[in-house]
C-alpha cells in the first residue's frame, strides 16, 4: 500500500511540474512516506529527518530552499512528537489526506503557516481527488480497499488508517483498463482487508471480492491477478470458487494466520480460530490443487508460552507455506496489547523467531528448490545488479534472475530454473530467440 500511496503522490507532485530528483542534496522537495506497524521503522524516520535536515541547511547556505514533508501513517499516530522531535518539518499528512498536497504547497508558498499538520479522517474519499493512475510497468498495483475494522489488539492500522472503505466497481475497472493501456500485464489489488472488499456497482448494489475478481478477468491483456492483504475469516465460498475457475488468479495466496494457537489468537482479537483457518486452506487447495500460501507470524505476543509457540510450530509444520514474514512482537503505543500483562521477555521472543524462521526457510527452501528442472513463466519487471541481468516474478511469488536483455522488461517469458537458493532461483530462456 505504501509503494502505491508514493507512486500515487509523485503523479500529484508531476501535476504541479515537479519531477523526480536525483537525491536529496539536489531537491527541492523531499517527502518521506511512513509505516508504523513496527517501532523500528517509525525510529527510522526520525532519524533520516535528522540527517535531511543538515543537507537542508548546506542548501540554505548556498541560498536554495529545501520543504521538507512527511506522510503516511506515523504523522496519523505520532503528529505531536513530529511537532517535538522535527519542529524543522514543513507539513505533515495522514495517508487518508496526501490527495491535498496541491492545497498544502500552495499555503506554504504563501508561507501563511507553518508547520501544516493535517491529520483528520475526511469524509471525501481521496480516490476521488488523485489524478489518474498510471502504469508502473508489467505489473501495477490497484487500491480497492482501505481501513479496517478488525482492531487487533497488537494493530495500528484502524487507528491510523481508519475504518474500512471500499472503492465503486466501476472506478476500479476503469483504472484497471488504463493500467492495461499502459503496458501492465499484472494487477496486484490492495487493501488493509481486501477480501473484506464491498463496493457499489452502477447500479448502488454491494458487491463482493469475487465479483470484481470475475469483471476484471474480463479486461483483455490482463494476464494476472494478485491480491493482498486477505483476512482468513472473510474468505468465502464465493471467493474460493474464484482460485477454480479464474485461471487470471495466480496460485499464490498470502492469509495471515499470526499465530497456531487458540489462546493467543483470542488475546489478538482474531475472528478464527486454527481449526477454522486450516479449514479455509483446506477448501482453497480443493479448489486448486496447485495454490500455495504465504502467511504472516507475530512471536512472543503478550502471554506466549512454550505451548503456544508450538501451536504455531505444528501449523507451520502442515501448512509448509512457500514463504512467509515473521517478526517479534512489537509493542505499538495506543494499542490493547501494549498494555497486557505477561509481555514477553526480549531473550525469549528472540529464541522463539529464530527457530520459527529456522523451520519456515526449511520449507520455502524445498519448494523452491522444487523448481529446478521446471519451465515457469516469469514476469520481468527490474533490472538486475549485473549487466544483461533482469530479475522478474514466478507465479508464486518467486524471485528469478536471468540473463535477457532489457526488451523483455515487464513481458511474461518462459524460463527453465537452472538454481535455486531460499530467496530466489535462476534460469534461462526456454526456447529459441
Amino acid at each position: 500500500m505504501n509503494v502505491y500511496d508514493s507512486h500515487r503522490i509523485a503523479a500529484i507532485l508531476e501535476t504541479l511540474g515537479f519531477s523526480a530528483a536525483t537525491s536529496p542534496k539536489s531537491a527541492d522537495l523531499v517527502i518521506f512516506n511512513t509505516c508504523h506497524i513496527r517501532e523500528k521503522a517509525a525510529e527510522k524516520v526520525f532519524s533520516d529527518l535528522g540527517r535531511l535536515n543538515l543537507i537542508r541547511e548546506e542548501r540554505a547556505a548556498e541560498g536554495k530552499d529545501t520543504i521538507i514533508g512527511i506522510v503516511g501513517c506515523v504523522v496519523q499516530a505520532e503528529d505531536e512528537e513530529i511537532a517535538k522531535r522535527a519542529p524543522f518539518v514543513d507539513f505533515a499528512t495522514g495517508p487518508l489526506t496526501y490527495h491535498r498536497l496541491p492545497e498544502i504547497l500552495q499555503k506554504l508558498s504563501r508561507k501563511k503557516e507553518t508547520p501544516i499538520i493535517d491529520t483528520e479522517f475526511p469524509a471525501e474519499s481521496k480516490f476521488d481527488f488523485l489524478p489518474q493512475n498510471s502504469s508502473m510497468g508489467g505489473s501495477s498495483f490497484l487500491a480497492i480497499q482501505e481501513g479496517c475494522n478488525n482492531f487487533c489488539t497488537y494493530c495500528v492500522v484502524p487507528y491510523t488508517r481508519g475504518i474500512e472503505t471500499s472503492r465503486p466497481v466501476d472506478d476500479i475497472l476503469k483504472e484497471a483498463q488504463v493500467l492495461v493501456d499502459g503496458g501492465s500485464v499484472e494487477i496486484n489489488l490492495l487493501g488493509q482487508n481486501v477480501n473484506s472488499y464491498h463496493g457499489e456497482d452502477s447500479n448502488g448494489k454491494e458487491r463482493n471480492l469475487a465479483f470484481l475478481l470475475q469483471h476484471l478477468a474480463q479486461i483483455k491483456g490482463l494476464e494476472r491477478i494478485r491480491y493482498t492483504t486477505s483476512y482468513p475469516a472473510d474468505i468465502d465460498d464465493d471467493l474460493i470458487a474464484c482460485h477454480r475457475d479464474i485461471p487470471h488468479l495466480m496460485p499464490y495466496l498470502h492469509l495471515p494466520v499470526q499465530s497456531g494457537s487458540n489462546t493467543i489468537l483470542k488475546a489478538m482479537n482474531r475472528r478464527h480460530t486454527r481449526e477454522e483457518y486450516l479449514e479455509k486452506i483446506a477448501k482453497l487447495k480443493n479448489a486448486r490443487k496447485d495454490l500455495q500460501f504465504s502467511s504472516d507470524f507475530i512471536v512472543g505476543f503478550p502471554g506466549e508460552t512454550d505451548a503456544d509457540f508450538a501451536a504455531t510450530l505444528d501449523i507451520v509444520r502442515q501448512v509448509k507455506f512457500c514463504q512467509a514474514f515473521s517478526f517479534k512482537y512489537s509493542r505499538r503505543a495506543g494499542t490493547p496489547a501494549a498494555l497486557m500483562p505477561n509481555q514477553v521477555e526480549e531473550s525469549i521472543k528472540k529464541t522463539r523467531l529464530e527457530e520459527l524462521q529456522k523451520l519456515l526457510f526449511s520449507y520455502q527452501l524445498k519448494f523452491n528448490k522444487e523448481s529446478i528442472g521446471k519451465i515457469m513463466p516469469v514476469l520481468f519487471d527490474i533490472k538486475g545488479r549485473h549487466k544483461g541481468e533482469l530479475i522478474g516474478r514466478t507465479p508464486y511469488m518467486q524471485n528469478v534472475h536471468a540473463e535477457l536483455s532489457k526488451d523483455y522488461c515487464n513481458k511474461i517469458v518462459n524460463i527453465k530454473i537452472t538454481d535455486a537458493n531460499v530467496n530466489s532461483l535462476s534460469g534461462t530462456k526456454e526456447g529459441k530467440e
